[in-house]
C-alpha cells in the first residue's frame, strides 16, 4: 500500500480553498486508498512573527476541522507536527545535505522575506531552512506520494533532490517520493482578487470563504465577488478571472463531473451564477460546520486521536530517522 503524507500549517482559519483543495481530497479519496498521514505542520507557522496563543488555538481548530470533514482516525493518522520529534531531529541533518544557493533560489523564500522587509521586519532564518524542515516532514514517514499544488511544487523538487542526495553520500535510507495532483482538487482564486490564491493568512477576508464562516457571511462574500467587465458568462481563467473562479467553484462543490465551460452555457447574468454559487457553497459547508459544533464539544476526543497519531507517527518516522542518523556519522545513543 502507498503511503501519503500531507500537512496544512495553522497560519489562518481555514478556507474553502483549503477543503477543495486539499482536505476534500484527503477525505474522499486518500484516507481510502494508502496508509496516510495528515498533519498539522504547527512548526512551519513560526517562520515569521505570530501570536503564540493564536498558534495553538488555530492548531486545535484545524485539527478539529480535519475530523469534522470526515478524516476517520481508524483509516488515517493524524496528529501535530510538533509533538514528533523525529521532524526536527532529521531536520538538522537535511540542512547539512542541502546547500545555502538551493535555499535562496526557493520562490516562496524570496517573495516572503521581501515581504517581511517592506513591512520593516526582520526575516527569521527558519524561513530561509523551512523547505528542509518541510523535507523532513515527508522523509521521516518514506512517504511515496505527496499531495501537491502549484505553490509546492518546488519544495516538493527540493525534497527528491535531498533525499537522492543523501542516498548516494550515505547508503539508501530514504524513500524518494513522487508528487500526484489531486483528483478531485480545485483551485480556489480570491473573491476580491481572482488572480491570486485564496489564502487563509491574507489581511483581507473580504474575498475569503472561511470553513466556519456562518450562511449569511459565505452568501454575501460570494454575491459581492469580484466578476469582469461586461455580462457575458463564459469560461475563460485569462479573459474573465472573476467569472472563471465561480464557475470553477460551483462546479466542484456540485461534483458529479461538473465542468466550469459546461456550466457557464446555463447563465446569462452574473447575479444568477453568483446566488448558484453561494447556494452551493453553503450546502457544501453546511455539514462541516454542523459536525464541527459536534467535536468540539467533546475536547477529549480531539485530544485522545491527536494523541494516538503522535504516537503512531513516531513509530512509523523514529526507524527512519535513526537509521539516517548512523547513516550520516553518528554514534546511536547507549
Amino acid at each position: 500500500m502507498a503511503r501519503i503524507f500531507s500537512g496544512i500549517k495553522p497560519t489562518g482559519h481555514l478556507t474553502l480553498g483549503n477543503y477543495l483543495g486539499a482536505i476534500r481530497q484527503w477525505v474522499e479519496v486518500d484516507q481510502h486508498r494508502a496508509d496516510s498521514l495528515f498533519c498539522v505542520v504547527d512548526l512551519h507557522a513560526l517562520t515569521v512573527e505570530h501570536d503564540p496563543a493564536r498558534v495553538r488555538r488555530l492548531s486545535r481548530q484545524a485539527a478539529t476541522l480535519f475530523l469534522a470533514a470526515g478524516l476517520k482516525p481508524d483509516l488515517c493518522t493524524l496528529f501535530l507536527q510538533s509533538h514528533v520529534d523525529e521532524h526536527t531531529r532529521l531536520s538538522y541533518l537535511l540542512e547539512c545535505t542541502a546547500t545555502d544557493g538551493e535555499m535562496r533560489r526557493m520562490i516562496q523564500y524570496k517573495e516572503k522575506s521581501a515581504r517581511e522587509r517592506a513591512a520593516g521586519k526582520s526575516v527569521r532564518l527558519s524561513l530561509l531552512t523551512y523547505p528542509v524542515l518541510m523535507a523532513a516532514d515527508i522523509l521521516a514517514y518514506g512517504a511515496d506520494e505527496v499531495p501537491v499544488g502549484d505553490d509546492q511544487a518546488q519544495h516538493l523538487e527540493l525534497t527528491r533532490d535531498l533525499a537522492v542526495r543523501f542516498n548516494q553520500r550515505y547508503g539508501h535510507t530514504f524513500t524518494v517520493p513522487k508528487a500526484v495532483l489531486p483528483a478531485v482538487a480545485a483551485r480556489v482564486m480570491d473573491l476580491q482578487d481572482p488572480t491570486s490564491k485564496m489564502g487563509k493568512s491574507h489581511a483581507e477576508a473580504s474575498g475569503i470563504v472561511y470553513l466556519l464562516d456562518e450562511a449569511d457571511v459565505v452568501r454575501r462574500k460570494i454575491m459581492r465577488a469580484v466578476t469582469d467587465s461586461g455580462s457575458e458568462v463564459a469560461y475563460d481563467r485569462e479573459k474573465q478571472p472573476g467569472v472563471a473562479n465561480l464557475l470553477e467553484i460551483l462546479a466542484a462543490c456540485r461534483g458529479g463531473g461538473s465542468k466550469p465551460a459546461d456550466l457557464a452555457a446555463d447563465y446569462s447574468s452574473y447575479g444568477a451564477l453568483k446566488r448558484d454559487t453561494a447556494d452551493a457553497v453553503v450546502e457544501t459547508l453546511r455539514p462541516i460546520r454542523e459536525r464541527h459544533a459536534q467535536v468540539c464539544a467533546d475536547p477529549g476526543y480531539v485530544d485522545e486521536v491527536l494523541r494516538d497519531g503522535a504516537e503512531r507517527a513516531r513509530r512509523l518516522a523514529r526507524p527512519t530517522v535513526d537509521a539516517a542518523y548512523q547513516a550520516i556519522g553518528l554514534l546511536p545513543a547507549g
